[in-house]
């Protein structure tokens, strides 16, 4: 049981040790034996955990997952109100892209040029899966409510993330200095207008 936890333990150790790099080397590769380096272990210890360093990124990714749609959940749970729930969902993508500055390159897909296609793929289906529930609670408000929006809700919705992927961009472009929740009250005003739901 204590080699399963030690072995949780680097594991994770080496997912913060990568966040942090991607953080810290914009504009870098990262190699594994830069990685091992910050790690204190070698390369082969790191292989142990991880069979290549797509795996490694896949083990980010997860993370990403785990935590927004987990946390998407409970808005979904806890708030009934379609304009509340897309507000909350948008500050949370925010909120969490600026918390985890060199995830947040894997976002945008900087980190990851070069690396292996399957990786973008994810991340790909990612936003795909963030568009999608943005949609969905648009829908529900109609079905609920029985009133619909002004506008074609997949276009409302690839607005409302692509609003969402401009800010995540503009925060890797500055190197971190632009924070995506700076201007976002008068940015939701906008976007609440042009959402009809008023």
């Amino acid at each position: 049981m204590a080699n399963t936890q030690n072995k949780k333990n680097r594991r994770e150790q080496i997912l913060q040790a990568l966040a942090h790099m991607l953080e810290t080397s914009p504009g870098q590769r990262i190699t594994t034996a830069k990685l091992a380096g910050a790690v204190g272990v070698s390369e082969a210890a790191l292989y142990r955990h991880f069979p290549s360093k797509a795996k490694m990124f896949e083990g980010l990714i997860d993370f990403i997952e785990e935590t927004l749609f987990s946390r998407v959940n409970l808005i979904l749970q806890e708030e009934k109100d379609c304009s509340l729930r897309l507000r909350y969902i948008i500050q949370l993508l925010l909120g969490f892209a600026e918390r985890n500055p060199g995830i947040t390159r894997l976002l945008n897909g900087d980190a990851l040029q070069g690396e292996h296609e399957r990786l973008l793929v994810r991340i790909n289906q990612l936003f795909d899966r963030l568009e999608t529930q943005l949609k969905q609670v648009m829908r529900e408000r109609r079905l609920r409510e029985g009133e619909g929006l002004a506008e074609d809700e997949s276009a409302l919705a690839n607005l409302l993330l692509a609003y969402v992927e401009g800010r995540i961009n503009q925060y890797v472009r500055s190197q971190f200095r632009l924070k995506p929740s700076q201007h976002f009250d008068s940015h939701w005003s906008l976007l609440h207008r042009q959402l009809a739901l008023a």
